[in-house]
């Protein structure tokens, strides 16, 4: 998935009125202001309500339904290793979501949670480093979840595990 790709997605949901907020490694680079690593895929959380008007948009540009997990999640693959994994967030009247999991729980997004950061002169909106900061707990990190949380730590006032920063 390449910065390209990322514009494409984006200008798509935009056009098919579907807000949402890259997340994941893209995620990361958009709070940094650059690309920092290759990626497999683009993670968005999306309001849930925009769901199916995102996933008609994303099939006219040759994404289909790979892996259906809803309501957690829905991951969608293109032709040329394009990969989106939508996030249905459902807001409630003060601006915070709630996305279910997949072991019938939920991931709470404070306001807080939505941010913007900018990537090659456009803002973007995306989630927080310190919600990308709490996303990245409760599995096994790989080699980027490392990268990217290392890049989140200095975006934050959170230092890193073992830094012995106060």
């Amino acid at each position: 998935m390449n910065i390209n790709d990322l514009f494409d997605v984006l200008d798509a949901l935009h056009s098919a009125e579907a807000p949402c907020w890259v997340a994941g490694g893209w995620g990361v680079d958009v709070l940094v202001g650059r690309q920092t690593r290759e990626h497999r895929d683009l993670d968005l959380a999306l309001d849930a309500t925009r769901e199916a008007a995102a996933i008609t948009a994303l099939a006219a540009h040759g994404y289909r339904i790979e892996t259906d997990q809803r309501p957690a999640r829905v991951e969608l693959a293109a032709p040329g290793r394009r990969w989106v994994d939508l996030h249905p967030v459902h807001f409630d009247t003060t601006g915070a979501g709630r996305q279910s999991d997949l072991h019938d729980g939920y991931f709470h997004y404070p306001r807080e949670a939505f941010a913007t950061g900018t990537l090659r002169g456009r803002t973007i909106p995306c989630l927080s480093a310190a919600r990308q900061l709490t996303f990245r707990t409760g599995y096994t990190l790989r080699e980027v979840d490392h990268h990217d949380i290392a890049l989140l730590h200095t975006l934050t006032d959170d230092p890193p595990p073992g830094t012995g920063r106060a």
